[in-house]
């Protein structure tokens, strides 16, 4: 799991309003929703089943990858998940459960 690090750079888009800052676009195989359980609470090592970028909609996660690495993902933050090998990462949710974009990559 890492931290999605890309340029988003300045693009007018909307006449007399300021620049948005946009990303390249990404090819992406497709999109599903995942709704996270209350109570899940914490899941033991586990691999994503293919490269894909995750956006939590809703709360906070945490995750500690294999080399002990341990950070907290707040909403609308993406991860780039490619850990689809080897022994993966633990995720830490909220009690109150999580709604999570999953976006897998061309």
């Amino acid at each position: 799991m890492q931290d999605l690090d890309m340029a988003l750079l300045p693009r007018t888009i909307f006449k007399n309003n300021p620049p948005l800052h946009l990303s390249d676009t990404l090819a992406a195989s497709g999109i599903h929703f995942c709704r996270i359980p209350s109570g899940m609470g914490e899941v033991g090592w586990h691999n994503p089943p293919r490269r894909m970028l995750v956006i939590w909609l809703t709360g906070v996660v945490e995750f500690e990858t294999s080399d002990g690495d341990i950070r907290r993902v707040a909403a609308g933050s993406p991860v780039l998940a490619e850990d689809t090998t080897g022994r993966g990462h633990i995720s830490r949710h909220p009690r109150e459960g999580q709604l999570v974009a999953h976006i897998e990559l061309a």
